[in-house]
């Protein structure tokens, strides 16, 4: 009897050692990444819920410095809504990505680099994995370097306190990621964007500031006689993604629509325009007042740099300051509420990004429009005799002075099936249609002013027909610059179809 119950204990002991095998082998590769570890024949491994986090930073500007977005540069005086960057974390398990869109006109690449230097030294982000853009309000006070021919002088005091707030709206977004559920959709709302580069009717005088004569005409006037047909179409779509907290609390709505700007502001007085309109305006409409925290609503600018609000062929639409603003973000918040309610979310979704640096070349005067344009700044006291022939004189002696090349950086991101594309110029509405209409991600839609500001970036078919868009100083890389951005963001994108 105690030989046997010797023998039974040994059996017992050698079938628990040889059950526990395949507990230890798992054991020992626990914390191993997930694509080292070897996976169980017909067993699906399940990804991990998506988690996101969002928060805004204040960068309001002090009062007394310039507005900037017009000819003239006058001192703000007043303060009517406060500017923001509006930030958004999301992070699949594998890949994380912040998104940042921050009222400004416009940008300088060498601040969102201190932005993205300061985010990876306190949360080790990789700046690859960052897109921060400008929504180009022309109600804001600018952040660059004094002179675009010297982009590595030390950043104005405004430039760094925007950077420093960049950084600290993402660092806050990742303290506040949690598990999440994403979904994307898109509206149309085709009566808030017109071209508004025209063309006119033969003999339609159209000096340009170099002597030359143009072929179009931006922001012609009301119903002037001279109008023959718009020079370009326009991109009604707004794409947006959703995105919402395990328990259905709302974290955030990015959305983006292909409007420059709709302005009408009072004067002197700084404001985030029809940008931060909306993001108030969704907030109401879905009924996300008052959660802890805050849904963030972020609006981001499309291709919309021959594209703005005004119907030229129709009488003046005059109304009082901040009002036409407020019509233009209710009527695209109305659109994607519309939306809103049909979208179907998901808790495990990929992420994938890309970037690329893309060197281009800067665009030179000739030897006699650099003559021209030191002749008439060497004599203040001569008034222009054509258009902002002074204004072009300076920024032609800053392209002579300025490097041969510059590199700009693209990004491509997808988002589930949706595609991203970011670029650092404002960006002509044809270069968004035809990359929407090539890109293998559906839908996909194009953020501009992103990770820097380079000036406009018309098609080579509108650099040839003139207007102020393609002016030398307005557009300061090579004119066949949109094509070679293109074919770069769609190699990209069909790196990372799903």
């Amino acid at each position: 009897m105690r030989k046997a119950t010797i023998a039974s204990r040994i059996l017992l002991a050698a079938l628990w050692a040889w059950a526990s095998i395949p507990v230890w082998a798992a054991a020992a590769g626990a914390d191993k990444p997930e694509a080292a570890r070897p996976a169980r024949q017909g067993v699906a491994v399940a990804s991990p819920v998506l988690r996101a986090g969002a928060a805004t930073s204040n960068i309001t500007p002090w009062l007394g410095d310039p507005i900037v977005g017009g000819w003239n540069a006058p001192p703000a005086r007043h303060i009517h809504d406060e500017l923001h960057a509006r930030c958004l974390v999301l992070d699949d398990g594998t890949t994380r990505l912040a998104f940042v869109v921050a009222d400004s006109v416009g940008i300088p690449r060498e601040v969102f680099q201190e932005a993205k230097r300061q985010i990876q030294e306190h949360t080790g982000l990789a700046p690859d994995r960052m897109l921060m853009a400008a929504d180009h309000t022309h109600s804001a006070t600018a952040c660059r370097a004094k002179s675009a021919s010297e982009p590595d002088q030390e950043l104005p005091d405004y430039a760094r306190f925007v950077a420093r707030r960049i950084s600290d709206g993402v660092r806050r977004a990742i303290n506040q990621l949690e598990p999440a559920r994403l979904a994307w959709g898109t509206a149309s709302v085709p009566d808030q964007v017109f071209n508004r580069r025209w063309l006119m009717k033969p003999g339609t005088p159209l000096p340009d500031p170099f002597g030359g004569t143009d072929q179009v005409k931006m922001n012609p006037g009301h119903q002037n006689p001279g109008l023959l047909a718009p020079s370009g179409p326009v991109d009604p779509e707004v794409c947006f993604l959703s995105v919402q907290a395990a328990d259905g609390r709302p974290i955030a709505l990015l959305a983006n629509y292909s409007l420059h700007y709709v302005g009408g502001t009072g004067p002197q007085e700084i404001s985030a325009d029809y940008f931060a309109a909306f993001a108030d305006r969704i907030q109401q409409l879905i009924g996300a007042d008052r959660l802890d925290p805050p849904l963030v609503g972020i609006m981001s600018n499309g291709t919309s740099g021959n594209v703005n609000n005004v119907n030229y062929a129709a009488p003046p639409d005059r109304r009082k300051p901040y009002e036409k603003i407020r019509l233009v973000a209710d009527r695209v918040a109305q659109a994607v509420f519309a939306e809103y309610g049909k979208l179907s979310y998901r808790d495990r979704i990929s992420l994938a990004m890309r970037q690329r640096e893309l060197e281009l070349a800067v665009r030179k005067p000739t030897p006699e429009q650099l003559a021209q344009a030191r002749e008439m700044l060497a004599h203040p006291e001569r008034p222009d005799k054509l258009p902002h022939q002074r204004t072009y004189a300076r920024r032609i002696v800053d392209l002579h002075e300025a490097p041969a090349t510059i590199p700009v950086t693209l990004q491509a991101v997808r988002i589930g099936e949706v595609g991203i594309a970011a670029i650092p110029f404002e960006t002509f509405v044809e270069t968004g249609l035809a990359l929407k209409a090539a890109s293998p991600l559906k839908p996909t839609f194009t953020i501009s002013l992103a990770n820097g500001s380079h000036g406009y970036l018309p098609t080579p078919e509108q650099h040839r027909l003139g207007g102020y868009e393609t002016w030398l100083g307005t557009s300061k890389v090579e004119p066949d610059a949109s094509t070679k951005i293109s074919a770069a963001l769609l190699e990209m994108f069909a790196e990372m179809k799903p």
